[in-house]
């Protein structure tokens, strides 16, 4: 049950009615620096003179069973109120007064809202506050927002403009949103002011909510909804001389009930120069991303942009966290990061109202932490999960800074709910008491129930930018670890030090003022920056400044309405680290003008105005280099929707819809080759002959319909029968609802002609039939005919167990019979095999045979003694046991020996596992059913724990009910505590030692051993690969393709691979190189990739076949 289904269940019976211990998520971190002192100092009130909590006092009338968004919390505006040259704190309170401090110098404070006229409306329900300079007068004003269940007039925001100081330099207001235009009385989150029109002013974008529930299951009926117009959506407001105008529908925003806003950043995602929006939506309502189309309007391209967000999306930021000059999108979502709130606080997986959601257009949404990647073309990776940056539980404000000053953009996230709103203990308690009263409560019933929900009080996060796409958690280390309950923040240089101190919004605690200490330790130098508009945008919102230093860039762009219901500082702030001088800067103004500076010292804050900038011609694009052209898609026949998952709950990933059935090969004999590609179930395969001018024409492939039923899971070409033209084998695989010894799990030889015409040969293989997932043709039985080697995938509805691998020999007719127990009698024994490869390591003349497979080692067979036996040992130090799905053999260092691709999970997951702390599948029949049960577990801070939620596990295995009677009884469970000793016996586990794709080089004593590859190629499962140069210099680079996009729901969606080419140097080191400039766009499932002269052919799941030219003279 999410908390929304909390709320609808007692939907109707509200309608009837007139600091703990520390989570353990925050010590996960780095122990390097462990005994330096921390990077923040927390302030006592009674250092600051800041005394402001935001009190929350649970009552009949007041109580998150009557307005769900009661522990949301407020926000903090941080800016110069007065013009002292000293930055100002405003904090809003949800029911009492809201709080203005001005900065006294030396990180003291003095509050003055009463006496500045600035305290907002008393009683409930303030939400964000911003800082805006709204008139272009110099001076900074304040917007409030309100919201909640109340009347309208109670709940009308507020703009205290400024009127400048008194006598005694106190900022003195006057509210007057209804003058502006910005009085509105929708349900407010927080407001965010850009020029979104580029006519020098500033508009308002108003962020709000519904503060009611709709619970609705009719996929026709949300699209109705989506279309209306109702308070509760999102308001755009145009600035036209002074007075804000709505022009909501007419830019094409949404703005229906299903609106549930959190989240707002602001930046020009895509590089035109017009500022674009991502929007944060609550509960199942989708994320937006409006992209400006400069004309007044937006249009929401989220879904050709993202594969996937987040679900219960909450606070954001937009920032280039990798320094590559281009903007990356953070989200925040609930997901803990300890096992114990994991397994209280996570419902189990329901496919079918996932399902339901993708089908209403709401995108395919996961609950966690999402940062997306900014690909260079407009398109998005999301590696939050690599990252390290994807579980910080409750989580609301997102800020990315430089607070190390070390160049490197870091991550702050305020963390915390009052109550455990979804304890699923909580959720069963209040159901059995709504079902006991008969659904009649009172109002002392609901709070009744409020007092028994549990509370956690959190710590926040802070992570350390490492420079290469991860980041490490340093909230002890940092001296960020004090429990609370925080909401807004904001950062800002409090006493003018060069280093930026944190404010926090906390319920029910004093507010949180971190001094930083960057300066004090002779920490990295630092650059501040502050901008002057022209116009009424006075400190140019939509500016984009970038600083040069050799090869080196960052960038940050003007927009102060970050983290959550709050602003930050308008002055730019860059860490340098160990530079004291910047080659260079450029400021790209709203209006497009342009200042450049060079030899910019450090340690200083700098003032730039738009009024001294220049106007210069677009620089010209630099030549494309893509190496790869597009240059058509093969449209094949889609098998058959499917859900592993149904017949096997805790299986880890789908082994269906994995088909890599396909073949270039000369079948008609031309010269020309031509290509064979499989179909999933309930779809035949297809076969394209090419023409004389490249082009493939697809041929009447009827032969192939027979075995429609069956899933092609791998085809190879080669002469069975000796008569000199290329035949066709056809494995089939895929689970379904397939048994052992189905037909459709029958492998197939079709026979050529010599014309490109097959024909079935019903007898040629063994009549044995399980889920092929690798075939290899070769001399097995070295007597010069071609036989094959075909490794099962799994034992249907068994996983993780598997029939093992076979040898067929060829009698040099094309008769195939098992002659494994002869041959090979330990293939039996093999594990769920994905790939395979021939290759001779020895160099004795005779190839090995190289196997992968899902959760088992990568192993070596040599021939020897007229027999296939296991050399792995020979030629690893150890076994490397992955989640295995491709193998590719080459010489990518050309030294004269082979290595190894071996295509992995990738570290983009949930599952983490390495040789000190290694993965579990721990499987056995444990009911007796007679199905297997298989449990995957993996370490989560320091232990090893089931993956599977509580109801999972009851579900597949019905006895242990009776142990973990409740979510807290499991919460706690080891992996080595599931089952009794006694349960255990008999019992097997493999442990994965290892999720990384490999690039395996042999050492000087001859052993494999692991050598680092770029780590783009760790963002997603790669399940095929190609060596090729792609660049022409001589050299093989490696191309990877993978994803996989039926996932659990739980892990989700593995879309991150858009198809990644590193290029090699020939000594075995790769650099990676962008989409842009590979030329390569793989959206979707990659199962197979080919090279072939001046062609890459790649096969993608969707069963489309994509094909690019090669032009390596392209590529300097």
């Amino acid at each position: 049950m999410t908390k929304r289904t909390l709320i609808s269940a007692l939907g109707l019976s509200i309608l009837m009615m007139s600091c703990t211990e520390n989570d353990k998520s925050s010590a996960a971190d780095n122990p390097s620096i462990a005994n330096t002192p921390p990077l923040f100092t927390l302030l006592t009130p009674e250092q600051t003179g800041i005394t402001f909590s935001n009190k929350i006092e649970e009552n009949l009338n007041l109580n998150v069973l009557m307005y769900e968004y009661l522990y949301n919390g407020g926000g903090v505006a941080v800016g110069d109120l007065n013009g002292d040259g000293l930055e100002d704190i405003y904090f809003s309170a949800n029911v009492s007064g809201n709080q203005l401090y001005l900065n006294q110098g030396n990180l003291t404070f003095k509050e003055t809202a009463q006496a500045s006229g600035a305290t907002g409306r008393s009683g409930p329900w303030k939400t964000g506050v911003v800082f805006v300079d709204i008139n272009g007068d110099n001076k900074l004003d304040i917007y409030q927002c309100y919201s909640g269940n109340l009347p309208t007039e109670k709940r009308t925001n507020e703009l205290f403009v400024n009127q400048g100081n008194d006598e005694n330099g106190t900022p003195i207001f006057k509210e007057m949103a209804e003058e502006y235009g910005i009085a509105s009385n929708a349900p407010s989150t927080t407001g965010s002011f850009f020029d979104y029109d580029l006519d020098g002013d500033l508009d308002l974008f108003l962020l709000n909510h519904n503060t009611k529930s709709i619970q609705n299951q009719d996929v026709n009926l949300t699209k109705v909804l989506m279309q209306e117009k109702h308070e509760a959506g999102p308001q755009l407001f145009e600035n036209r001389d002074g007075k804000f105008v709505e022009v909501t529908q007419k830019a094409g925003i949404s703005s229906s009930s299903l609106s549930y806003g959190l989240g707002i950043a602001i930046a020009d995602i895509n590089q035109d120069g017009w500022p674009d929006l991502y929007i944060g939506n609550d509960y199942s309502m989708p994320d937006y991303l409006y992209i400006n189309q400069q004309d007044g309007t937006f249009k929401d391209e989220i879904l050709a942009r993202m594969g996937h967000t987040s679900h219960f999306s909450m606070g954001n930021d937009i920032a280039d966290i990798n320094n590559d000059g281009l903007p990356d999108i953070f989200t925040l979502d609930m997901l803990p990061e300890s096992n114990e709130r994991q397994k209280l606080l996570l419902a189990p997986d329901n496919f079918e109202l996932f399902k339901l959601n993708v089908d209403k257009g709401f995108h395919h949404q996961y609950m966690r932490n999402m940062l997306h990647v900014n690909s260079g073309d407009g398109t998005f990776q999301e590696i939050g999960q690599l990252a390290g940056l994807s579980n910080t539980d409750w989580s609301w404000s997102s800020l990315f800074a430089d607070f190390d000053n070390d160049s490197w953009k870091d991550l702050f996230v305020t963390n915390g709910y009052l109550r455990d709103y979804n304890n699923q203990d909580f959720l069963k308690y209040m159901d059995n008491y709504v079902r006991t009263s008969g659904g009649k409560l009172k109002r002392e019933d609901l709070l009744n129930m409020v007092k028994n929900m549990p509370s956690s009080n959190l710590t926040n996060y802070i992570f350390r930018n490492s420079g290469n796409l991860t980041f490490q958690n340093q909230t002890a280390s940092w001296g960020i670890n004090q429990i609370g309950n925080s909401s807004g923040a904001a950062y800002s240089d409090l006493d003018n030090d060069g280093d930026l101190d944190l404010i926090v919004n906390n319920i029910n605690t004093p507010a949180f003022i971190y001094e930083n200490q960057t300066s004090q330790r002779d920490g990295g130098n630092y650059l501040n920056i502050n901008l002057a508009g022209s116009g009424s945008n006075t400190s140019a919102f939509g500016a984009k400044v970038a600083i040069f230093t050799g090869s080196d860039v960052q960038v940050l762009e003007q927009n102060p309405f970050r983290g959550y219901q709050s602003s930050i500082s308008t002055t730019l702030h860059f860490g340098l680290g160990k530079v004291k001088e910047i080659d260079s800067l450029r400021v790209t103004w709203p209006g497009g003008q342009i200042t450049k500076q060079y030899k910019v010292a450090a340690n200083q804050t700098l003032a730039l105005s738009e009024n001294e900038g220049q106007s210069f011609l677009p620089e010209k694009p630099k030549a494309s280099k893509a190496f790869l052209t597009k240059k058509s898609d093969l449209a094949t026949e889609a098998g058959r929707e499917f859900n592993d998952y149904k017949r096997q709950p805790l299986l880890i990933n789908p082994i269906s819809g994995n088909g890599k059935a396909m073949v270039v090969a000369d079948f008609t004999g031309d010269g020309k080759e031509d290509l064979f590609v499989g179909a999933g179930s309930n779809a035949s395969a297809s076969l394209f002959t090419q023409s004389s001018n490249g082009t493939f024409v697809k041929q009447n492939s009827s032969v192939f319909a027979s075995a429609s039923k069956a899933e092609d899971s791998d085809a190879i070409a080669f002469d069975a029968n000796g008569d000199g033209s290329l035949d066709l084998y056809v494995a089939s695989g895929g689970v379904y609802d397939f048994n052992l010894g189905d037909d459709s799990l029958r492998d197939r030889m079709y026979l050529n002609d010599g014309k490109g015409n097959f024909s079935l040969s019903p007898d040629a293989l063994p009549k044995e039939a399980f889920p092929t997932g690798t075939i290899q043709v070769a001399d097995l039985n070295f007597d010069g005919f071609p036989d094959l080697f075909v490794g099962a995938r799994v034992n249907p509805g068994q996983f993780p167990t598997s029939p093992g691998a076979r040898i067929w020999i060829n009698d040099g007719q094309g008769n195939f019979s098992d002659q494994t127990k002869q041959l090979a009698p330990t293939f039996v024994n093999l594990g769920m095999l994905t790939d395979s490869g021939l290759a001779d390591l020895d160099q004795d003349g005779k190839p090995e045979l190289i196997v992968v497979g899902d959760a088992m080692p990568i192993q070596v067979f040599s021939f020897q003694n007229d027999r296939w036996q296991e050399t792995t040992l020979n030629y690893f130090e150890k076994h490397e046991f992955g989640f295995w799905n491709n193998l590719t053999i080459a010489d990518w260092d050309g030294d004269g020996t082979v290595e190894l691709l071996a295509g992995n999970l990738g570290t983009n997951s949930q599952i983490k596992a390495s040789s000190a702390e290694p993965a579990e599948i721990l499987y056995k029949d444990f009911d007796g059913n007679g199905s297997v049960d298989a449990f995957l577990a993996y370490y989560i801070q320091g232990e090893r724990y089931p993956a599977a939620s509580r109801d999972e596990i009851l579900g597949q295995v019905l006895f242990l009910k009776k142990r973990y009677l409740d979510f807290k009884s499991f919460a706690n469970v080891k992996m080595s505590e599931l089952f009794t000793p006694q349960e255990r016996q008999g019992a097997n586990s493999i442990f994965i030692n290892r999720l990384e794709t490999s690039y395996f080089v042999r050492n000087e004593s001859g052993k494999y051993q692991a050598k680092a590859l770029p780590i783009q190629a760790q963002f997603s499962p790669v399940y095929a690969s190609e060596a090729v140069d792609m660049n022409g210099d001589g050299n093989l680079d490696m191309v990877l393709g993978g994803n996989n996009d039926y996932g659990k729901l739980y892990f989700g969606k593995y879309d991150a691979n858009h198809g990644t080419v590193l290029l090699g140097d020939g000594k075995g080191q790769f650099t990676f190189v962008n989409k842009s400039a590979a030329g390569l766009d793989l959206r979707g499932s990659v199962r197979k990739i080919t090279a072939r002269k001046d062609l890459l052919i790649i096969y993608l799941d969707n069963y489309t076949v994509s094909i690019y030219s090669l032009h390596p003279s392209k590529m300097d």
